[in-house]
């Protein structure tokens, strides 16, 4: 995919809490990489603080977060909140799971991104994810 931005976007997938199951999030870290990007995957068991932190660490343009736990309403909030204490208020918060559309609705109205349902195109998240950083973030 060509983003024509001067560089790749670097996306941070990761799982935050005790969710053990990661084989969706690692598809979509392998799509996303197939699309161009550059993808650090955090590995299952993060803090909301170990998210945020690697994000500053790595300099990413958007986090995604998979989760199937149920703890969608505690996690994306935490992570936001972390995002902006550590100043990365130009960052995306995205994400996918088993998430109710009614709270991917309330979550959204929140700020955060927009959220993937088991089954969306890999293209679509990569879609997604790149117009987003293009209109958002400061390339030079």
């Amino acid at each position: 995919m060509n983003n024509d931005l001067k560089r790749p976007v670097r996306v941070l997938v990761a799982k935050v809490g005790l969710d053990g199951h990661d084989r969706g999030a690692k598809v979509i870290a392998t799509s996303l990489r197939d699309a161009g990007m550059e993808v650090i995957y955090t590995g299952l068991r993060q803090t909301a603080e170990m998210v945020v932190n690697t994000a500053l660490q790595e300099d990413v343009d958007a986090i995604g977060i998979s989760i199937l736990s149920g703890a969608h309403n505690t996690v994306f909030p935490k992570v936001m909140q972390l995002m902006k204490e550590k100043g990365l208020t130009d960052v995306l918060l995205t994400g996918g799971g088993i998430i109710p559309d009614e709270d991917m609705k309330v979550l959204q109205e929140a700020g955060v991104g927009k959220l993937f349902a088991p089954g969306a195109p890999t293209s679509e998240i990569a879609t997604y994810i790149t117009d987003w950083v293009k209109e958002h973030r400061n390339f030079v």
